[in-house]
C-alpha cells in the first residue's frame, strides 16, 4: 500500500492533468448535450404532431430517459466547481439571471409533459403541450447563448454571437431529437421524421457557419484560434456528418444517423474548447493554469473520477439496454 500510493501519486504528477480537466469538462457538457438534447428536440418536434396519439409516442419515447440525461448537466457543474472554482464562481455571478432562466426552462420542459399527461381534458393538454414545446426550445437556446458568452467572454447577458449559437444549438437538438425518435419509433411517423431531419440539419449548418462569421466578425479576440487549423479541420469535420447524416435518414440507416449526430455534437463542443483554449474564462483572463485547483486537491479530484465516472456509464448502459427498442403506438409516459 505504501509502495502503490507514491507510484499513483507519481503517475497522475506526470499527467498533464490541468488540461485534461479542461476536456473533460467540455466533454462532460457534449454528452449532457448529446443526451438531453434529443430530449429538447422530441419537445419542440412535439409542436410538429396534431394526432394525439403520435403526441403520446413522442413523450413515451425519452420518458424512461430524460431525467437520467439532466445528470450529465450536474456532472458538469460539479466538474467545473471542483477543477475551476474560480471560474465557476466567476461565470455564475456574471450570468446569474441566465443560469436562473435555463433552470427555469429545465423546470418547465420537466414538469410539462408529467403534467400532461395527468387530465385527458383538451384545454389541460394544449396548455401543457405548449409549456413543453416552450421549454424544450428554450433550454437549448439558452444553454448555447451561455456557453457562447462563456467561450467568447461576454460581460452582457444577450449578446449577437449567443444569440445565433443559440439558435443553431436548438436545430441540433431537433436534428438529435429526429435521429432518437426514429430509432424508437414505427411506421408513418418513423417516415415522416425523414423530412424534418433534412430540414433541421440544413438549419443547423446554416446557423453554424452564421455563427462563425458572426463571431469572427464581433470578437477580433478569438481570430486566430478561429481560423487555426484545428478549428477549420472541427468545421470540414462538421460537413461530413452532415451530410453522413442526410444520406443514413434517405437510406434508413438509423444507429448511422444517430451515431452522425454524435459527431455533430462532440464537433461542435470541441470547437467551443478550441476557440476557448488556453483561456477556462476569456473574460476575467483565466488561463487554465491559473484556474485550475491546487495539485493535491486535483490528484485527488483524479482519483474520485477515475471511480465514480465508470459508474455513471454503466448506470446508463444499464438504462438504455433495459429501454431499447421502439415504443409500442398504444404505449404512453
Amino acid at each position: 500500500m505504501t509502495e502503490f500510493r507514491p507510484l499513483l501519486a507519481d503517475t497522475l504528477a506526470a499527467l498533464p492533468l490541468p488540461e485534461i480537466w479542461f476536456g473533460l469538462v467540455f466533454f462532460i457538457l457534449a454528452t449532457f448535450l448529446l443526451l438531453d438534447g434529443f430530449d429538447f428536440g422530441v419537445g419542440a418536434l412535439f409542436a410538429t404532431r396534431a394526432d394525439d396519439g403520435e403526441r403520446e409516442q413522442l413523450i413515451a419515447s425519452i420518458g424512461p430517459f430524460w431525467d437520467g440525461n439532466e445528470v450529465w448537466l450536474v456532472v458538469f457543474g460539479g466538474a467545473l466547481f471542483a477543477a475551476f472554482p474560480r471560474v465557476y464562481a466567476a461565470l455564475f455571478s456574471r450570468h446569474y439571471l441566465l443560469m436562473f432562466a435555463i433552470l427555469g426552462a429545465l423546470i418547465l420542459r420537466g414538469l410539462a409533459p408529467e403534467l400532461y399527461e395527468q387530465r385527458h381534458d383538451e384545454a389541460w393538454q394544449r396548455w401543457w403541450g405548449r409549456a413543453f414545446v416552450v421549454g424544450s426550445v428554450a433550454a437549448p437556446f439558452l444553454l448555447g447563448l451561455f456557453t457562447a458568452n462563456w467561450v467568447l467572454g461576454a460581460t452582457r447577458t444577450l449578446t449577437l454571437p449567443g444569440v445565433v449559437v443559440g439558435l443553431a444549438v436548438v436545430a441540433l437538438t431537433v436534428v438529435d431529437g429526429v435521429a432518437f425518435l426514429r430509432l424508437k419509433t414505427r411506421g408513418d411517423l418513423r417516415a415522416d421524421l425523414r423530412r424534418s431531419g433534412r430540414r433541421a440539419v440544413i438549419a443547423y449548418v446554416g446557423l453554424a457557419v452564421a455563427s462563425l462569421g458572426v463571431i469572427y466578425a464581433t470578437t477580433p479576440a478569438v481570430r486566430p484560434e478561429l481560423t487555426s487549423p484545428l478549428a477549420l479541420a472541427l468545421v470540414a469535420l462538421t460537413v461530413l456528418f452532415a451530410v453522413g447524416y442526410a444520406v443514413a435518414l434517405e437510406r434508413d440507416r438509423h444507429y448511422l444517423a444517430f451515431a452522425a449526430t454524435g459527431g455533430l455534437v462532440y464537433g461542435l463542443v470541441a470547437l467551443v474548447a478550441a476557440l476557448s483554449f488556453p483561456y477556462v474564462d476569456r473574460a476575467t483572463g483565466l488561463t487554465i493554469q491559473e484556474g485550475i485547483v491546487s495539485p493535491l486537491s486535483l490528484q485527488i479530484l483524479s482519483v474520485g473520477a477515475l471511480v465514480l465516472l465508470p459508474l455513471v456509464f454503466g448506470y446508463f448502459v444499464v438504462l438504455y439496454s433495459a429501454f431499447s427498442g421502439p415504443v409500442d403506438p398504444e404505449e404512453s409516459y
